[in-house]
């Protein structure tokens, strides 16, 4: 098992409450490691230095989990976006997290992500454990 450097965190996030489900979901959504400070933001620096073990796992009911990296893209706004690559070969398997460089994540905070297909999917932080 590795060991990850102090203030990195294994970050879960459920579908929120939507049309289709209107009680949220627990069968759809991503975990992924990444570190956060002390206000809980992603730390770019502490990404840059250990990118390599900020993977991702996305779990949808009905389909096979699908692993990648947390990936910070030149573009977007304030000059970068923050997606989980599961290809490094191919552009259009990323998802991007809406603004996730600016937004805390904190147990019932919302985040969206935008998937391959350009749909913008809400999502809730149910925990976000120190690893």
């Amino acid at each position: 098992m590795t060991t990850l450097p102090r203030g990195f965190h294994r970050i879960r996030l459920n579908m929120a409450r939507s049309p289709g489900y209107p009680e949220g979901s627990k069968l759809h959504g991503y975990e992924f490691v990444a570190p956060l400070n002390a206000e809980g933001f992603i730390d770019a620096e502490a990404w840059k230095e250990h990118r390599s073990l900020c993977k991702v796992r996305r779990f949808w009911q009905g389909e096979a989990d699908q692993h990648g990296l947390l990936v910070h893209k030149a573009g977007g706004a304030k000059g970068a976006t923050w997606t989980f690559d599961y290809d490094p070969t191919a552009e259009d398997d990323d998802e991007a997290g809406f603004r996730f460089g600016d937004h805390a994540f904190q147990i019932g905070e919302y985040v969206s992500i935008r998937d391959e297909d350009g749909d913008l999917t809400t999502f809730v932080v149910t925990s976000t454990d120190a690893v």
